[in-house]
């Protein structure tokens, strides 16, 4: 599994933008498609919401992709 470390300006990030900004999915439109067809897990456990708020500490998996939100 690829690890990539997001540091984040900011309280949180919405969870299809993180997607979209970590270029794991190629636009806004396929990182929502992503979240609804559960391939993505937020601390563990799947999450069906496309604008889940992302914060430091949490870490966000999907496909081959580990993405560790950091202050």
């Amino acid at each position: 599994m690829q690890q990539i470390r997001f540091p984040l300006n900011g309280d949180f990030i919405e969870l299809y933008k993180l997607l979209k900004i970590t270029q794991i999915a190629e636009s806004g439109g396929v990182a929502k498609l992503m979240v609804e067809e559960g391939m993505v897990k937020l601390n563990g456990e799947p999450e069906s919401r496309k604008r889940a708020k992302v914060k430091p500490g949490d870490v966000v998996e999907t496909q081959n992709y580990q993405i560790m939100v950091e202050p």
